[in-house]
């Protein structure tokens, strides 16, 4: 049994939810989403709390459940509130700012590297060595971040490259004498 899948997603306020057949839609504040749910969850809407349910009890239905249902909470949480992430950049030297819609890093290469981002995701250099990355897409947004840190990761030894706030970076020992 999925322990996820067991619990009903409440619909946030200032969200409408529709349910047709298999297709979740969302409307908020920060946009719409739409989800087409597996053809082995079942999905419905009862009293402002929308629960999804195996149709039998095979490995693979059972398997979609937990997912199908974090899928359609994220879409909630999506559309209401939004999903950020920020990276930290380290290294003497290393900025970002923006040009317009264009990310523009300076990674130590011998020329900068610019990133456009794609639609619907949003990035702010709060500070020349921080970025924010914030949209409504949990996955796109994971996915811009961790192609923007594919840039230039970080190194073992000095700790320099782009990073996730908070990331630990496992250190090194140099070479000895």
């Amino acid at each position: 049994m999925s322990r996820i899948g067991k619990k009903p997603v409440p619909v946030p306020k200032g969200v409408d939810v529709k349910i047709d057949g298999q297709t979740v839609s969302a409307k908020g504040p920060k946009g719409e989403m739409e989800f087409v749910v597996n053809e082995l969850c079942l999905v419905k809407m009862d009293d402002g709390e929308v629960s999804v349910s195996p149709v039998d009890k095979s490995q693979n239905a059972r398997a979609m459940w937990g997912m199908a249902r974090t899928m359609v909470s994220n879409m909630f949480e999506g559309v209401s509130a939004g999903f950020t992430k920020k990276l930290e950049l380290v290294g003497v030297g290393y900025r970002a700012q923006m040009k317009g819609k264009k990310l523009v890093l300076a990674l130590g290469y011998s020329h900068d590297v610019e990133y456009d981002p794609p639609e619907g995701i949003e990035i702010k250099a709060l500070k020349p060595t921080e970025l924010e990355i914030s949209g409504r897409d949990k996955q796109v947004v994971g996915e811009v971040a961790a192609k923007i840190r594919s840039f230039r990761p970080p190194e073992p030894y000095k700790g320099k490259g782009v990073k996730y706030a908070g990331e630990y970076i496992f250190r090194k020992e140099g070479k000895k004498k």
